[in-house]
């Protein structure tokens, strides 16, 4: 349900410290300081949320200067208010964590200028098992010789990773946010 946005902030968070700090060497989201957040309209009146804490990848330098952002959500670091909700989300109807225990996004290659300055970051995201395009827009990045923090934002529609339940009362329509903390990979 949500969950697909998060994976997608993961991606997108990786990609931008990259290609701020350098073109040279591997980088690796540090999971402490990560997370991924979606908000779906229910009633169209409240906003259901929740947060993904557990966000692992890395972000890999390719030829011409290009990086490939590759990100894992543990689907089971869901953080929501209400435990009851947050059961009803991990369950078959919505993210399916007992069979779809992982969300991943991995990015096309994209130029390190994109990372600095800010912009689009498109891949592949896969939620409940079903793989689908996805774009992030990247906001510029903070960045020191060995760490970064990237924030990017994108939308998905629920229905195209299969969780088809509750539309008379859910949005199809999620929003993403990431905040991703990079660190240079030791040599």
């Amino acid at each position: 349900m949500h969950a697909a946005v998060r994976g997608g902030l993961l991606l997108a968070l990786g990609l931008a410290s990259f290609a701020a700090a350098a073109v040279t060497g591997q980088w690796h989201i540090d999971s402490r300081y990560s997370h991924a957040d979606f908000g779906v309209r229910l009633f169209w009146l409240h906003t259901v949320r929740g947060r993904f804490e557990q966000v692992e990848g890395t972000v890999e330098p390719r030829a011409g200067g290009n990086a490939v952002v590759n990100a894992q959500i543990a689907v089971n670091s869901l953080a929501m208010d209400s435990t009851r909700l947050r059961q009803w989300v991990l369950g078959e109807e919505f993210f399916d964590a007992a069979r779809h225990p992982v969300l991943r996004f991995v990015s096309a290659p994209v130029p390190g200028n994109v990372l600095d300055a800010g912009g689009v970051l498109d891949g592949q995201l896969t939620l409940r098992g079903i793989t689908r395009p996805m774009r992030f827009v990247l906001l510029p990045a903070r960045c020191t010789a060995d760490a970064c923090t990237i924030q990017a934002h994108g939308q998905l529609r629920r229905s195209e990773f299969g969780m088809n339940a509750h539309h008379a009362v859910l949005s199809d329509r999620v929003e993403l946010a990431l905040s991703i903390a990079l660190e240079r990979s030791p040599d």
